[in-house]
């Protein structure tokens, strides 16, 4: 028997690896005939390194909808593929805890969509692949893709 998934989560994080996360969750999706989530998690201690503490909320809320505008492509690249059930989601945190159990406790999602990395080899080192701390931590199956 097949596991059949009622919700699907796809975590984007604008690398290259997103376009290859997006067409697996879609093609999974739609075997499954289920809801999709597409989620962005902005990092807020980004900007505090970034920009010595000083972010005006015009510069956020500028980010929000830039990274709105791009969830909503993705969300036109599913439903064009057949998807009728998909949501886009803005979250603010520290995206290891937010991917592995946050916002799928809070949406019920039992598949995570997930690339490889996003990040270069000294990122990784320095920050943690998120995408290993997803696949020890979550709760639901993970479904990593191999970035090509």
């Amino acid at each position: 028997m097949t596991q059949q998934y009622q919700n699907i989560l796809a975590p984007v994080d604008g690398s290259k690896a997103t376009a290859q996360v997006i067409d697996k969750a879609i093609q999974v999706a739609l075997q499954n005939n289920t809801h999709l989530d597409i989620l962005n998690v902005v990092e807020v201690n980004q900007f505090s390194d970034s920009y010595g503490g000083a972010v005006s909320g015009d510069v956020i809320y500028g980010l929000v909808e830039e990274i709105e505008s791009r969830l909503n492509d993705l969300k036109k690249k599913a439903t064009d593929a057949g998807l009728t059930d998909v949501s886009i989601h803005v979250r603010f945190g520290n995206p290891k805890p937010v991917i592995a159990r946050e916002f799928p406790a809070d949406h019920n999602n039992e598949l995570i969509v997930i690339g490889t990395t996003g990040l270069s080899a000294v990122e990784r080192f320095m920050v943690g692949s998120v995408t290993s701390y997803v696949n020890r931590t979550a709760k639901s199956d993970v479904l990593v893709v191999k970035i090509k």
